[in-house]
């Protein structure tokens, strides 16, 4: 069981890790690809890795708990 726990810890923190570095400081996604307008609310893909950063976030704390009490 611990085993299983590890490695789905693994993977969480890898993901984690990829949506953090995927959001971009400052004007957002438009700021990458040379888009002048600036928009402080996040739409579409920048919505979507925002909402996914939080929810492997929880799963991290959680499956590092049940680790942890295991």
């Amino acid at each position: 069981m611990k085993d299983v726990l590890t490695v789905l810890q693994l993977v969480v923190s890898v993901l984690l890790a990829l949506c953090i570095l995927v959001q971009v400081k400052g004007n957002g996604f438009g700021r990458v690809w040379g888009s002048g307008a600036q928009s402080f609310t996040r739409r579409g893909f920048e919505a979507l890795i925002f909402k996914l950063t939080f929810v492997l976030s929880f799963l991290f704390l959680a499956l590092s708990l049940a680790a942890f009490l295991s």
